[in-house]
């Protein structure tokens, strides 16, 4: 039985990990789905945790009296519904529309010119196109979870979001498009049935395990005594196998918790990491996403980085500091300033982040003017000029071309073309006159390339991001084992219950809102829903995005050490006989196993599948 739990166990904080995961991976794919802009993509993220907050609290204080198996199997279920209701809106909507000039057809001579002057009437004073109005060993494997969640999310990024439902060579976009829409629909599904899967173990497990006399440790807390069965030391005031009444167990909740809130350590640690988690959190959703505006990598190679080269390295540094606090044998003392230290230094670092710098997409009529195309300026400029008056052409529409001279234009219409040759991805459009390029007016569709300082860039910026992540997790470890060896043990489950309830209340939620508010800021064109409204950002200024995200991140981590002090003055108000006591039990081997686990495996869920 035993064995059945740690694999059962495994397994669901596998599926639990992946589909936290892989929600973060589909970010953009959502945004440009369903037209909608960052901080309401915050919302749906954040929202992933509301369910949590209103159990979370009664589930830990009252799951290590009641029948545990059982409680994780309905949790595991209740995930697995959610899951799959979040694919749902696939399959209830239409295909997914996105704007073209391009089409596909056999004969090119059959192809419409992209310039339309007799088509003024069908265009609202202001350019627009006229509103259409709405209709409708445990270790181990969770830490695989989350990469495989991103590695899913890369796949199904790849993979067109109606695939099976229309022919593939009508698209005329590519993966690295700001229109492209991976199958993010595909993900959940199987997210959903894995998780599923996993709930099924537990249904058959008993109340408490049998253990054998020799195997239980000489020291061992109320929390392990309560849940194996036949332990000597069995004396936590309610057993595993005591039937307490709901009402006796519920009464004494209130003080329980007033006891916790009142330890001042306690306190200290949990302002501490509701603040770094704040900024963890808003830089881990959007990671991705920055990766693709910022040095316009796919959303695929984004989540695939993530996956293989980010995660392994916030997960080596969570293991390498329980390992190191075990060599060095720190003391409370110790751990708390060893935390603080990698912090610090973690902090330092990733204040070269403001100084990695990839230059603007050259967009004439967003990021330069039609007058000047040498230099990138982001004050308003008109999408209209003399180039293109003949053309009625709309303002809302983002269907980019890349122009012979170098210069993307947000539309064929917009860069003056009138003939067009070829069909889908082949498609080029001809006698544009805003190219401006001697004897070849031509434009091909998609971004013009422009790579060439984001290539020699990019390769430092995950060098600096893969070694300040690995120092910032070698305190994750530490900084739970202070927590855990200054509680009570009775308290040790309801701490931590209370802990990651406060964490998702004040850092789960807010911060994927206002990173996403704060994103929306730096938007230079925004795409327009077919009901009217702001759609998508379709391109962002990569400066501002760049230094407002850091920004944010360095006043929040700064406000992290004016406060991390003081638990080293809270730590020498509290009796050496104390600490002592739980030194004691920390020494014995199971225990001290169990913790470790229990600390890497918690500070990682919080960084990246809270």
């Amino acid at each position: 039985a035993t064995v059945m739990f740690l694999v059962a166990l495994s397994f669901a904080y596998f599926a639990k990990a992946l589909s936290g995961s892989y929600m973060k991976s589909t970010i953009t794919q959502l945004e440009r789905r369903f037209d909608i802009p960052s901080y309401l993509i915050g919302v749906i993220d954040g929202s992933f945790e509301i369910g949590n907050l209103l159990v979370i609290a009664f589930v830990s204080y009252f799951g290590a009296k009641l029948h545990r198996p059982k409680i994780i199997a309905v949790g595991c279920v209740l995930m697995s519904i959610g899951t799959f209701i979040i694919a749902l809106p696939h399959f209830i909507i239409g295909r997914y529309e996105f704007e073209t000039s391009v089409r596909w057809v056999v004969n090119s001579t059959l192809n419409p010119s992209p310039c339309r002057p007799d088509s003024l009437a069908n265009l609202t004073e202001d350019g627009t196109l006229p509103q259409v109005p709405a209709s409708g060993c445990v270790q181990t494997i969770s830490v695989v979870g989350p990469v495989f969640g991103y590695l899913l999310g890369s796949l199904c990024a790849k993979i067109y979001v109606d695939i099976g439902f229309v022919k593939m060579e009508t698209i005329t976009i590519t993966p690295s498009d700001s229109r492209w829409v991976g199958a993010w629909w595909l993900g959940y599904l199987i997210a959903g049935v894995i998780t599923l899967l996993s709930a099924i173990p537990f249904w058959f497990l008993p109340r408490s395990l049998p253990v054998s006399r020799p195997e239980v440790p000489e020291k061992c807390t109320p929390e392990q005594t309560s849940f194996i069965k036949g332990s000597p030391l069995l004396k936590h005031k309610y057993s595993a196998d005591e039937h307490t009444s709901f009402i006796e167990m519920a009464k004494d909740f209130i003080p329980t918790l007033r006891t916790l809130l009142a330890h001042p350590v306690y306190l200290v640690y949990l302002c501490v990491t509701i603040i770094q988690l704040n900024s963890l959190i808003g830089m881990v959703t959007y990671k991705p996403k920055y990766i693709e505006q910022h040095f316009r990598q796919s959303a695929s190679k984004a989540n695939f980085l993530m996956g293989v080269i980010n995660i392994p390295a916030v997960a080596l540094g969570m293991f390498s500091g329980g390992l190191l606090m075990k060599r060095l044998k720190l003391n409370i003392m110790g751990a708390a300033k060893f935390a603080f230290g990698t912090s610090l230094i973690g902090y330092i670092l990733s204040l070269f982040f403001f100084a990695m710098s990839c230059e603007n997409a050259k967009v004439a009529g967003v990021t330069l003017s039609y007058d000047n195309i040498e230099k990138i300026s982001y004050d308003k400029h008109p999408l209209f000029t003399d180039c293109n008056s003949k053309c009625v052409c709309s303002s809302s529409d983002w269907d980019p071309v890349c122009g012979e001279n170098g210069i993307t234009y947000v539309s064929p219409c917009l860069a003056g073309c009138t003939t067009s040759a070829g069909s889908g991805k082949n498609t080029v459009f001809s006698n544009c006159s805003c190219v401006g390029v001697a004897g070849n007016y031509t434009a091909s569709t998609g971004h013009c390339p422009q790579k060439d300082d984001c290539d020699r860039m990019f390769p430092y910026f995950l060098a600096l991001s893969v070694i300040t992540s690995f120092i910032i997790s070698l305190g994750g470890t530490p900084g739970y084992m202070l927590l855990i060896r200054c509680i009570k043990p009775q308290l040790k489950s309801l701490a931590l219950g209370f802990h990651a309830l406060a964490t998702r209340t004040l850092a789960g939620i807010p911060a994927p809102i206002y990173f996403g508010a704060i994103i929306d800021t730096t938007c230079l064109k925004w795409g327009q829903k077919r009901c009217g409204g702001i759609g998508a950002c379709r391109i962002y200024n990569t400066t501002a995005y760049r230094l407002y995200l850091h920004m944010y991140y360095s006043v929040v981590c700064e406000s992290l050490f004016l406060i991390s002090p003081n638990i080293q003055h809270n730590l020498k108000k509290i009796s050496v006989r104390k600490c002592d006591l739980y030194r004691l039990l920390q020494n014995s081997t199971i225990l001290n196993t169990s913790i470790s686990k229990a600390a890497s495996l918690r500070s990682f869920f919080q960084s990246y599948s809270s």
